[in-house]
């Protein structure tokens, strides 16, 4: 009987011993088992990164976060600095398209007429200019008006002690498309002056046209026409190009004032494949703005944009 006991109680120290073993062994291989996800997280991460953290539920400032304008579609870069980098080319490629230039479709010759560059380009245009200008805003509105209706582009050419006393005319006239010149400060005779006052009468009319609109004048007209190789230097000088013009409306002739009627039959009597059209903001021009573009219209004519016109020039006919 004893004998069976002991044997009994060896049994059963052998069996908790196994026991021991087993469950010891069962918790080494969990200590050493990696989960299944991690696994695949860890192996398609490039070498020397760490796995993607999960995304937070609030949302964190990115250093490689790129700025896009108002309106424009966001780009998605994904915190990836070589799509971050395609982005901004593309978004810098935007801004570069936008503010290009229109290609020069005309030429200056020595008088002051326009000739295509190409010869694909139409031949039978007209420029439209107005001098003396910003005056009067019911005016000013009702000859864009007209522009507008006609899908024509026109240069103002505008004084400086004008444009100072109507900063928000200067303003209209370039958001609504159109072109403005300079013509001098105080509109004197500039053929007879200095070179130092010819370059503040030109100079302070660049400043402040910039001021207002963010860009300076590219074309230039002496007040009366009036000019001599000095005053073209000078303006050179600021970037513009000199010109008068080679249709005088009449416009400001005493005899025609408050005759719209007079004022087209000028111009139509002068017409000429790049006429270069000298008008005036004046009460009586604008009356007869809407006649003398449907006139010119029926003539087979079409509107010069200024902004196609080549900066420089040769004196070739």
């Amino acid at each position: 009987m004893e004998v069976t006991m002991q044997t009994k109680r060896y049994s059963f120290v052998a069996i908790l011993i196994l026991a021991f073993t087993l469950a010891a062994c069962g918790q080494n291989e969990n200590m050493n088992a990696v989960h299944p996800e991690q696994t695949a997280e860890t192996d398609n991460s490039p070498a020397g990164t760490s796995p993607e953290k999960p995304e937070s539920s609030v949302t964190q400032p990115d250093d490689n976060t790129i700025e896009v304008a108002p309106g424009q579609a966001p780009k998605n870069t994904g915190g990836n600095a070589e799509n971050a980098a395609e982005a901004a080319d593309s978004t810098e490629s935007d801004s570069s398209d936008e503010e290009k230039p229109a290609s020069p479709l005309y030429r200056m010759n020595d008088a002051y007429r326009f000739i295509p560059i190409d010869e694909n380009t139409p031949s039978k245009v007209v420029l439209l200019t107005f001098d003396d200008g910003p005056k009067e805003h019911e005016l000013l509105e009702s000859m864009l008006g007209t522009l507008e209706k006609h899908n024509a582009k026109a240069v103002f050419f505008v004084n400086g002690y004008r444009a100072k006393a109507n900063p928000e005319l200067l303003k209209l006239i370039a958001d609504s498309g159109h072109t403005i010149g300079n013509h001098s400060w105080d509109h004197i005779d500039l053929k007879k002056e200095q070179a130092d006052e010819v370059n503040r009468q030109i100079s302070d009319v660049q400043e402040l046209v910039k001021e207002v609109t963010g860009s300076q004048p590219k074309l230039f007209r002496p007040p009366f026409g009036s000019g001599d190789d000095k005053v073209k230097e000078i303006a050179k000088e600021h970037g513009m190009l000199y010109m008068t013009w080679s249709n005088g409306s009449l416009d400001w002739d005493p005899k025609n004032k408050n005759k719209p009627d007079a004022v087209i039959t000028n111009v139509m009597d002068q017409l000429h494949p790049g006429a270069n059209i000298l008008m005036h903001e004046l009460p009586w021009t604008a009356e007869a703005l809407e006649q003398l573009l449907a006139k010119l219209e029926n003539k087979g004519y079409g509107f010069i944009d200024p902004k196609t016109i080549q900066a420089d020039y040769n004196n070739e006919e």
